[in-house]
């Protein structure tokens, strides 16, 4: 059962909007190879408010995640692309339907 999550917040730099909205969309498929991410949501809250939310079944799951490809190429782009260092913070699932 996934009672674990993700929340990563991040905020993209002036006229770099549809660049973090594709980072995000390419971003997938090494979502995908995760064997311990049971899903994976990226998301768009604001005009140039972005993140991430995903879940896991245990802590090793999240932990591999948090080490894994997404989290190496979005601390890569992070520079160019966003206003500050994304905001991570490590949720626990209450309910979900």
């Amino acid at each position: 059962m996934e009672n674990l999550a993700l929340l990563a917040q991040f905020e993209a730099k002036p006229g770099k909007e549809q660049q973090v909205a594709e980072f995000l969309k390419s971003a997938l498929p090494l979502a995908e190879a995760e064997l311990g991410t049971i899903r994976w949501y990226a998301l768009q809250i604001g005009s140039s408010t972005f993140g991430i939310f995903d879940t896991f079944a245990d802590e090793a799951g999240r932990d591999a995640h948090l080490g894994g490809e997404v989290a190496k190429a979005l601390m890569a782009s992070a520079d160019e692309l966003l206003v500050s260092t994304p905001v991570i913070d490590k949720v626990n699932i209450l309910a979900f339907k």
